[in-house]
């Protein structure tokens, strides 16, 4: 997960108030220290750690609590409002006839996210995309573009053999002027030279783009807003995309540091796959930093191809405690196509199933390498095996285990976790308000009215 770090050290912080109804002095400084040291080493800029502090102990000192509210849970809500208005509102966007322009310096990942912005449009908005890779500097980026791209229908164009960006760019708009989104990849430098310059300015003039995006990798930190302010006098910047975000301690530090120019996040990058992009809204995205989940962004990493009817009646049996190992292995078949353990478990909330979304990055990683030897488990069974799992005996664990190439144990393991997850399920299913949000979310795909306290929050 993005800022993971960062996460933990909030949860340490905060955790400082649990059971407390009532602080003292000396106990809110403890908490806010340790809350200024984690936003810091996240490396946030250190005037808006101080204001998020000051806001903090102002509001911890002066508001009621609210009945059955601990005061943990109304210190992370306040953290929650901060954070969000810091970060500002989400950017809309109507991709359908616009033209897109990336900018930003060297080794940014532009061409990388040209390609994830063009998958991510295409899928998401059902699109015609095309793509213009316009830097000429860099040997092998039109090579590169076409190969993240190979296995997509978005359409690329470029001129390897010319040296002329605003050439490739005039040419490029006319081949793909049947598109629905048309996107521009431009080379970056160093520094912002006069070349980079003069050689922005006349492509940004042809383009007449409906955005200006500015890529940039979240190692930077705050080095991000001078360079994301000299972008936007250069080129008038309508948005940012941050790349890396998943594996920096300084994406706190990108993060602020954009913010505090008003240029609004639209997109992050979080992983190096052309999957690997989600659409920035600081409410969800601080939602999940501080454990309290997304499950709507989850339904929307869903894929084109997912049956929800069949999720719907995985779900259900799920939750009546009635389900098999048959209906285990569809639901994981399921999840392989949204993603790994560790992206899945980033939008559940920490206390949901147990307080599975907030295991460490091992236990993640085992759980994931876990499920890959279930599935090949499974894949040794019988259709019966899989129906009637409490039936298996010892001589078909033996043979399944043979079959699949693993140990005896790890059959009745598998076994085992099947029979804990049916128990755990059906005691969610007990919870009639929980059970009722549960299948309106998977109907309507709607967050909407999703009570927190009933995911043990």
């Amino acid at each position: 997960m993005a800022l993971e770090g960062l996460s933990k050290g909030i949860f340490r912080s905060i955790g400082l108030l649990k059971s407390k109804r009532k602080i003292d002095d000396e106990e809110l400084r403890e908490m806010t220290r340790s809350l200024r040291r984690s936003l810091q080493e996240a490396d946030f800029n250190v005037r808006q750690t101080k204001e998020i502090v000051e806001k903090m102990e102002s509001r911890i000192r002066d508001e009621e609590l609210r009945p059955g509210i601990t005061l943990q849970t109304h210190a992370m809500n306040i953290l929650y409002t901060e954070l969000v208005r810091l970060l500002g509102s989400k950017h809309e966007f109507q991709p359908h006839g616009a033209t897109l322009l990336l900018v930003g310096l060297y080794g940014q990942g532009k061409t990388t996210t040209t390609a994830k912005l063009a998958e991510w449009y295409r899928k998401k908005h059902g699109l015609r995309v095309g793509v213009i890779e316009a830097d000429v500097h860099r040997p092998g980026a039109y090579e590169q573009l076409c190969q993240l791209l190979e296995e997509s229908t978005v359409v690329v164009y470029g001129e390897p053999e010319t040296k002329d960006a605003p050439t490739i760019v005039r040419n490029g708009l006319k081949q793909l002027a049947s598109c629905d989104l048309v996107i521009v990849d431009t080379a970056g430098r160093h520094q912002l030279d006069a070349e980079l310059v003069e050689e922005l300015e006349q492509i940004s003039a042809l383009t007449n783009a409906t955005e200006r995006w500015l890529v940039i990798d979240a190692q930077v930190g705050q080095a991000a807003g001078p360079v994301a302010a000299s972008f936007h006098s250069l080129a008038g910047v309508t948005g940012i995309v941050i790349t890396k975000l998943d594996g920096t301690a300084r994406g706190g530090g990108a993060l602020s540091a954009v913010a505090a120019t008003g240029a609004p996040i639209v997109h992050i990058g979080v992983g190096e796959r052309i999957g690997d992009l989600e659409k920035f809204e600081s409410d969800r995205f601080i939602s999940r930093l501080l454990g309290m989940g997304d499950i709507q962004g989850l339904i929307d990493l869903a894929p084109e191809d997912m049956d929800q009817e069949e999720a719907m009646r995985l779900t259900q049996r799920m939750m009546s405690g009635r389900f098999t190992l048959n209906d285990m292995y569809k639901q994981m078949e399921m999840m392989s196509k949204i993603g790994t353990i560790d992206k899945l478990m980033s939008f559940l909330p920490g206390n949901m199933l147990g307080g599975m979304g907030a295991m460490s990055k091992g236990q993640k990683a085992e759980m994931q390498a876990n499920l890959d030897r279930y599935r090949t488990i499974m894949d040794s069974m019988t259709a019966w095996e899989k129906n009637e799992p409490a039936k298996i005996k010892a001589e078909r664990i033996r043979r399944v285990a043979r079959g699949s190439g693993v140990r005896e144990k790890d059959v009745r393991e598998l076994i085992g976790q099947w029979n804990k997850s049916r128990k755990m399920m059906k005691g969610m299913g007990g919870n009639r308000k929980l059970n009722r949000q549960m299948r309106k979310m998977m109907k309507d795909g709607d967050m909407d009215g999703m009570d927190p306290s009933s995911l043990g929050m």
